[in-house]
């Protein structure tokens, strides 16, 4: 018993005041912005000058993960849609209702990260249904990316304006 306690303790599963919730929340906004349908950035930015390698790299590599993600779409979408829904809903009941600070953060940090599925997903289906090459497919992935980066930050300031409110409220001034 007193070893669970200890665990207990040691795990510590207050959020918001914690080093490394900060930190697993800007490492996974940074990799949802670096990557674009499985695509790296760096991809996208050298064949932005239309250099006929890079940007033929590119519609390669659009190509095949656009693919990919239909496909897994296509065999997964109702399974992966019922469980982000459940999950969801999950960490809402717990979250809000249950003020259950770890469900709170886990839901800060996932609901913007769907939303940014969905946009991945949509562009993904788009480009499966009209291929674009070229200007046009740079020009397409760098506006997603841009709406990537704006969800990203709203996500982290409100969820920083949150954690500053538990963290604030929970202290004992008197």
């Amino acid at each position: 018993m007193e070893s669970t306690i200890e665990l207990l303790r040691l795990l510590e599963f207050q959020t918001f005041d914690s080093f490394w919730y900060w930190m697993a929340v800007m490492v996974t906004y940074a990799v949802a912005s670096n990557w674009l349908l499985g695509v790296p950035f760096d991809v996208l930015f050298r064949a932005r000058k239309l250099d006929s390698p890079h940007l033929a790299d590119l519609e390669k590599l659009v190509d095949v993960n656009v693919r990919r993600i239909v496909a897994i779409n296509a065999y997964l979408g109702v399974a992966i849609a019922i469980m982000v829904a459940f999950s969801l809903s999950v960490l809402v009941v717990l979250g809000v209702f249950y003020r259950v600070e770890l469900a709170q953060g886990l839901l800060a940090l996932t609901a913007p990260l769907t939303l940014i599925m969905v946009m991945n997903m949509r562009l993904a289906h788009q480009l499966e249904a009209a291929p674009l090459q070229g200007r046009e497919l740079v020009d397409r992935l760098f506006r997603v990316r841009l709406w990537t980066q704006v969800v990203s930050m709203i996500a982290l300031f409100l969820t920083s304006m949150y954690g500053m409110y538990v963290v604030i409220s929970a202290q004992r001034f008197f």
